[in-house]
């Protein structure tokens, strides 16, 4: 809904020393409530802690697609929070054009995050006729195939090495009663696996021609209906995962009742929770294995305007907060996600990190579908995706011509 229609329905240089008299509490809201997510939070929670503020934590159970309209009815409705989260990319693009976003210029240029923030698209998603208006905190890719280990060796399969092994050893997962790829029953969960395919099936360029130029005849050709041809069977091999949230659909790998998941490398975080390593207990294929490409996706922090000076105040410190080096390697760790900053030590990384972090120094990154495309059409999308996976009887003919339409008319 756009915001005009929701108004009318609604009618670190700076940061404070402990004890201060202008500390204060800061109200954050954002969707981070699996385990994993949960544990990297509160990584965020005790930084900002640390300046002598509070951070009081205003966490919406559910996807991003049921937490966002919250977070937007409440700032259009004039009772906004602190700071909030939102995915890289435009979905905060109506609030900041409204003028009920923080400008956060004159702490980026003050802190030099032009300089610190890679890659560089992830300041430019923050950034609206030349001002900055969020604090990137993360890069999360949405290309990998996450295997159980355990589901291969019940079932005498050595670990695929890619997409096309993975398929290949579906009948022996099947035949012993596991699943194998699991995928939870909400739609972005669908649209993202159909993103992957595409990166990994036709390749970087057909991506870029798609979401970013928005080809509607490439969307409708040869290429993508390889893709097409894919998802059908990624469809077939998830008929029996009956979970709806995607941490539900990730611990089925972990407990092996499922071969493998698509999912982004937030997956991480419920790996590490469940006590299982990377490389022994699970395997992470990135680009399936295929094309290892990662999008540069993620999350970033977004400050409504606010009348209170102290909480003003306590925004900027929060801000600042996020981007420092220690904030940085502590989140992430635990998030499963990679550092928007290039310069920090991340010694600690398990294997799949470590591949993720080798792709981002090679620059093989895409961005975002989230950064490509409208809030509008990324519904779309999700809508196509999430009917074409639960309903077999549609073909992928259909599918892609459906496709082809909405990325004609996307913007």
């Amino acid at each position: 809904m756009k915001i005009r229609s929701l108004v009318g329905a609604l009618a670190a240089t700076v940061a404070l020393p402990l004890g201060v008299a202008g500390a204060t509490d800061l109200e954050v809201t954002h969707w981070w409530t699996s385990g994993g997510e949960a544990a990297a939070v509160a990584e965020l929670a005790k930084a900002f802690d640390a300046t002598g503020n509070k951070w009081v934590d205003g966490a919406i159970a559910g996807s991003g697609g049921t937490a966002r309209p919250i977070m937007i009815s409440r700032i259009t409705g004039g009772d906004p929070m602190g700071a909030t989260q939102f995915n890289h990319g435009r979905q905060a693009e109506e609030l900041v054009e409204a003028g009920l976003m923080r400008d956060l210029t004159e702490v980026a240029e003050r802190e030099k995050w032009r300089e610190i923030v890679k890659p560089s698209s992830l300041l430019d998603s923050c950034t609206i006729e030349g001002k900055i208006y969020c604090a990137p905190v993360n890069i999360h890719s949405w290309q990998w195939l996450w295997l159980s280990n355990a589901a291969f060796k019940q079932v005498g399969v050595p670990v695929p090495k890619n997409w096309d092994e993975f398929v290949a050893a579906a009948p022996a997962l099947e035949k012993a009663g596991i699943i194998p790829l699991a995928l939870g029953g909400q739609p972005w969960q669908a649209a993202g696996a159909f993103d992957v395919l595409m990166v990994a099936i036709a390749g970087k360029d057909v991506f870029e021609q798609v979401f970013a130029k928005k080809d509607a005849e490439v969307a409708a050709g040869p290429e993508i209906a390889k893709v097409f041809k894919a998802a059908d069977d990624a469809r077939r091999l998830a008929k029996g995962s009956n979970v709806q949230d995607w941490n539900q659909a990730t611990n089925l790998v972990i407990t092996g009742k499922a071969g493998g998941q698509i999912m982004g490398d937030w997956a991480q975080g419920e790996f590490q929770v469940a006590g299982q390593k990377a490389g022994e207990d699970y395997t992470c294929l990135p680009g399936l294995g295929v094309n290892e490409v990662i999008s540069t996706g993620g999350d970033a922090f977004y400050f409504p305007l606010l009348e209170d000076e102290e909480k003003s105040k306590a925004q900027e410190v929060l801000a600042s907060t996020l981007l420092k080096p220690e904030t940085q390697v502590a989140f992430n760790l635990k998030k499963g996600s990679l550092p928007v900053r290039g310069d920090v030590d991340l010694a600690a990384a398990n294997d799949c990190m470590k591949k993720g972090l080798d792709i981002l120094a090679k620059g093989n990154v895409i961005q975002g579908t989230d950064q490509l495309l409208s809030p509008d059409s990324q519904k779309q999308k999700e809508d196509l995706f999430s009917e074409f996976f639960a309903n077999p009887s549609m073909t992928p003919e259909d599918a892609q011509k459906r496709f082809a339409d909405i990325i004609a008319a996307a913007d």
